[in-house]
């Protein structure tokens, strides 16, 4: 037999015992045999849209609302190790603050989460909208690997570009169930759309800014900050295009001294006084006005 006929063989023969054997197990095995190693995965039906949380306070609708979104929840503990995560020290500092809002009285308060669940960040804001919110607070703690000694909060409102995003995606006609301001986007060209959402945004981040300038006023001798100007991010928990929203960098939970602070009765207590202040100094400009 020629040599390369033998090399055909040698390769054909091994792939054709092979489809022997799959096709005879096939027509003689019992159902199911050869198959146990199948995982099949039943998949929950998909989520229907979250309910509201509720709302505390006067019972008067209006009374200015406050959001207050603890960062992280549920299986995303956030930074940290335990016993102290962070997704437990923003609960701690989100349940201060909303007790500390409501024993002043006059505003209105709801959590996105009040115990420890997860939450998609687009359901964050998206609850806070739902429920026409004056204003939205979103608590994180910082972290950096293998430094102990950075320390300090700080305040971020949306940057430039995820206001763009933003704007584009609502802008955009597959997003025509949006509506900004009470003005349904349904109803509008392209052109108006894009206006719309520019004015509302820029409303929104003048009021973003204000209020974030006002916690760092408020907090100063009071809380140890980072950075003492406001900073920005594309952070996704903000990008609302018609609602003043703010993301507080509480201090860094990667500082064993600082994480243990703002875990405190004591601590707690200073985060959400200053906070508080600055949200009562917010809205009495803007009923002022």
């Amino acid at each position: 037999m020629p040599r390369p006929l033998q090399l055909a063989f040698l390769v054909a023969a091994p792939i054709a015992l092979v489809g022997v054997m799959v096709a005879a197990d096939r027509l003689f095995a019992a159902p199911g045999r050869g198959y146990g190693y199948v995982a099949r995965i039943v998949l929950a039906p998909s989520a229907r849209e979250i309910g509201l949380p509720e709302i505390q306070g006067p019972l008067d609708a209006s009374r200015p609302l406050v959001v207050i979104d603890a960062g992280h929840g549920g299986h995303d503990p956030g930074a940290g190790r335990p016993p102290l995560t962070e997704k437990l020290l923003t609960l701690g500092l989100a349940l201060a603050l909303r007790d500390e809002l409501l024993r002043g009285g006059g505003v209105r308060v709801a959590m996105t989460r009040d115990d420890d669940r997860f939450l998609l960040l687009p359901e964050r804001s998206g609850l806070a909208r739902r429920l026409n919110a004056d204003l939205f607070i979103s608590i994180h703690a910082d972290s950096v690997e293998g430094n102990g000694e950075a320390r300090g909060a700080s305040v971020y409102t949306l940057s430039e570009r995820g206001t763009s995003e933003t704007a584009a995606r609502l802008a955009a006609r597959e997003n025509r169930a949006d509506t900004v301001n009470g003005v349904s986007l349904a109803s509008t060209s392209d052109a108006v759309s894009a206006i719309l959402v520019d004015l509302s945004q820029r409303e929104a981040q003048a009021k973003s800014e204000e209020f974030a300038r006002l916690i760092l006023r408020e907090a100063a001798g009071a809380m140890r900050f980072h950075d003492r100007e406001v900073q920005s991010a594309a952070f996704v928990v903000l990008k609302s295009p018609d609602m003043p929203s703010a993301l507080f960098e509480s201090g860094y939970i990667s500082n064993p001294e600082e994480a243990a602070m703002l875990a405190s009765p004591e601590g707690q207590s200073a985060f959400a006084r200053v906070t508080a202040k600055a949200v009562r100094t917010y809205f009495a400009r803007q009923s002022g006005r």
